[in-house]
């Protein structure tokens, strides 16, 4: 009888010729995972992943339940494919079960993969059922709704045995859905828009427009910290930074108050255009949501997609805060995006921005500014940050 962590997956198993490709992808970055643990080593069978060996299993539960294309993982035993031995291990982990959550409702069910085994999957049912109940006194069979299913899969590498079940996030495997660049300020929404993306499978470089002196090094090392965090779903992100305090200088100086934010973001996605197709990266992505702030009104933002030249998605376009903060929560970002160090969009807003602005008096306003040369200037100067440094 051995521990182990089984790992399923969901949408990539339905892909056609390319499924195999996912699925390396998938296991890739659960090898990632566990990259510091020696005594753990990752296998892949049939539609399944396994990880065995010594590990920390609280810390890699904590990791697998962030990654993308993992649709639930269940700490289960495998036994060798013999009626008395699935029995055993089935007792084993009813008894863990009722002693962990205090349940008192199950039922059992049987996967018949491996067809050599003797017994159908309701013979197995019913073996392991009655074994069950007299194993554990006050235990009730409820085929309806139970407190706990006991999952027997009989697969040609084994029979596992399971109950409890950790979720993940579904979706696609990192890397398999090309590269994006984030648009990353320290706020709650943009990290969000970047899990999505890579739960989509996507891989995600960010990008942060920093304005020293008028923010400090504070700002950037949130920044650098909510990388962190994102990595645990896209362990290839790279974060770049964005000098920006001349563009923002020559703005507060030359472009009136009103249309001050319209403009450093239509600057921003000119630069964050030029750079995304530098880096390879096919979109951009950003926090946006519809009618949030004055900047995110649809004739704001049809005026700062005016300038851009790849496609700018939106994931959390439509969405509510509420459920926008539970993913920031889920994902570990929402307590690093409330650290109160502010960023160069908010220190920038004015007391009256404009909400609907008119495209040509946009373009009007940032006339005064050399565009070209802010650009040119801004690219020069971003710098790749270090996400290893401890």
């Amino acid at each position: 009888m051995k521990e182990l962590l089984l790992v399923r997956y969901g949408e990539l198993g339905l892909k056609g010729d390319n499924r195999a490709d996912f699925e390396r992808a998938l296991l890739r970055h659960v090898e990632w995972t566990v990259r510091d643990m020696p005594g753990a080593f990752v296998s892949r069978s049939h539609g399944r992943l396994y990880v065995e060996g010594t590990f920390d299993r609280r810390l890699v539960l904590e990791r697998l339940r962030k990654t993308p294309g993992i649709v639930a993982i269940n700490p289960a035993l495998r036994v060798d494919s013999e009626i008395d031995a699935v029995v055993e291990a089935s007792i084993a982990a009813s008894k863990e079960a009722v002693d962990k959550r205090g349940f008192k409702t199950f039922k059992v069910e049987a996967r018949r993969g491996d067809k050599r085994f003797p017994l159908t999957s309701p013979e197995i049912n019913r073996k392991v059922g009655e074994a069950v109940l007299a194993a554990n006194q006050g235990l009730s069979v409820d085929v309806h709704s139970p407190d706990f299913v006991l999952t027997v899969e009989v697969r040609d590498t084994g029979t596992y045995v399971y109950w409890d079940e950790v979720r993940g996030p579904g979706g696609l495997p990192s890397g398999t859905s090309g590269r994006g660049l984030l648009l990353l300020s320290g706020g709650i929404d943009s990290p969000v828009a970047g899990y999505l993306a890579l739960r989509r499978g996507v891989k995600i470089d960010a990008l942060h427009f920093w304005s020293y002196p008028i923010v400090g090094e504070r700002s950037k090392e949130k920044v650098i910290d909510l990388c962190k965090a994102l990595r645990e779903s896209g362990p290839d992100l790279r974060l770049y930074i964005a000098h920006f305090t001349d563009v923002q200088s020559e703005i507060l100086k030359k472009c009136p108050e009103r249309f001050r934010v319209i403009v450093m973001r239509r600057m921003m996605m000119r630069i964050a255009c030029e750079w995304a197709s530098s880096v390879g990266a096919q979109a951009v992505f950003t926090g946006e949501n519809v009618g949030q702030v004055a900047s995110q009104t649809l004739e704001s933002l049809r005026a700062i997609e005016d300038v851009a030249t790849l496609p700018v998605l939106r994931p959390l376009i439509c969405f509510d805060k509420v459920e926008t903060v539970a993913i920031a929560r889920s994902i570990g970002t929402y307590d690093i995006s409330c650290l109160p160090y502010e960023d160069c969009c908010t220190v920038f807003v004015p007391r009256h921005p404009v909400t609907k602005p008119k495209l040509e008096d946009v373009r009007a306003a940032e006339s005064r500014l050399d565009v070209q040369s802010l650009v040119a200037a801004c690219l020069k100067r971003i710098e790749e940050e270090d996400l290893t440094a401890v």
